[in-house]
């Protein structure tokens, strides 16, 4: 299992499955961030928090234990 969170800066990968319960999935689904969408890593923080991202257009700002539950391929 790969999460986005191990996903090298520069690459593009598709959403498998969403891990997590209640408000926090719910909160990831709200983003934008659902099965089989693009995710392109655009770049990490110095400290690797947060991970930046495009999806569906737009960019945005997730944190590690959010992008860790993000499977994808």
């Amino acid at each position: 299992m790969k999460t986005l969170r191990e996903t090298p800066i520069g690459s593009t990968v598709t959403v498998v499955k969403l891990h997590g319960e209640g408000a926090v999935r719910r909160r990831i689904m709200d983003m934008g961030i659902t099965k089989g969408v693009e995710v392109y890593v655009r770049k990490v923080a110095p400290l690797g928090d947060p991970v930046e991202v495009n999806v569906r257009g737009y960019e945005l700002s997730i944190r590690k234990a959010d992008a860790a539950m993000i499977e994808v391929e």
